[in-house]
């Protein structure tokens, strides 16, 4: 057979489009949940940001891994070594399904791995999984998990960098405010809540209700703002009507009020006594 004959029967070969997520061939002996495990990886092949299939997939992997994990008799780092190799088995599973330019959510659950070690490949993770997803589930997963590590800042960060309220899902929306509100930034937030109007279409009616459920949050970080800023500068709170005499007098736009001129009342003279008449 000549060269572009192998060439040719080469190309006919029946191969599936994508090796992402297939388990790999092998001669050992399938474990007991093989079929199971087989199930949720041909669902992640279709879909790699099925997050539910990821979850139990990723559940199994660690099972398997702690179950199989070898120990130092000589240290007691059993249970460390238990959970390292847990850890590593999702991040293999992880590392293998981001391999699909298509998903996104194995890229979030690399950062969530890495987040505690490399700090920055973790946020650059985050962003290539909101670059690769249009819908702005990524935006949100991404900024939730910030906000659980306790990241506001960057949390928040992510948000304004990627969200996009005509085109992505209110959710995301929602976890941007938060984000500015665990960050101690109300007038950011208030900004973010107002963004929540572009909203339109199908998602109009869920994004008018996440604004109502965050209004009471977002004003009452603005009044504890309020309050703070006057107590550290002393300035006394706005008086919306005074009235001296039946006439009222306005603040001023600051949010101080200058209390109308008083004309003060003479003070009654004692009696002088009479002069001495001449005898």
């Amino acid at each position: 057979m000549g060269l572009f004959d192998r060439l040719r029967s080469t190309m006919r070969r029946d191969q599936p489009a994508s090796r992402v997520g297939v388990r790999p061939p092998t001669t050992a002996a399938a474990p007991a949940d093989n079929e199971r495990e087989t199930a949720l990886r041909q669902k992640l092949v279709t879909d790699p940001n099925d997050s539910a299939s990821f979850a139990a997939l990723a559940e199994l992997v660690r099972r398997r891994a702690q179950e199989n994990a070898p120990s130092d008799p000589l240290i007691a780092t059993h249970s460390h070594d238990r959970q390292r190799a847990a850890n590593l088995a999702v991040w293999a599973l992880a590392e293998e399904l981001a391999g699909n330019p298509r998903g996104w959510y194995p890229l979030i659950e690399l950062a969530r791995l890495s987040l505690a070690d490399d700090h920055e490949s973790a946020l650059r993770r985050l962003g290539a999984a909101c670059e690769r997803d249009t819908s702005g589930h990524a935006v949100a997963e991404g900024v939730r998990m910030l906000r659980e590590a306790n990241l506001p800042a960057e949390a928040l960060g992510l948000g304004v960098g990627h969200w996009d309220p005509q085109h992505h899902v209110p959710e995301a929306g929602r976890h941007v405010v938060l984000a500015a509100l665990d960050a101690g930034r109300p007038a950011e937030a208030r900004r973010h809540l107002e963004a929540l109007n572009d909203v339109a279409g199908q998602h109009a009616a869920t994004a008018k209700e996440i604004r109502g459920r965050l209004e009471p949050l977002v004003a009452a970080a603005e009044e504890m703002a309020r309050t703070s800023y006057m107590t550290q500068t002393g300035t006394v709170p706005a008086i919306k009507e005074f009235r001296a005499g039946g006439a009222p007098f306005a603040t001023s736009p600051g949010g101080t009020g200058t209390l109308p001129a008083m004309t003060p009342t003479p003070r009654a003279q004692p009696a002088q006594p009479a002069p001495d008449r001449p005898s």
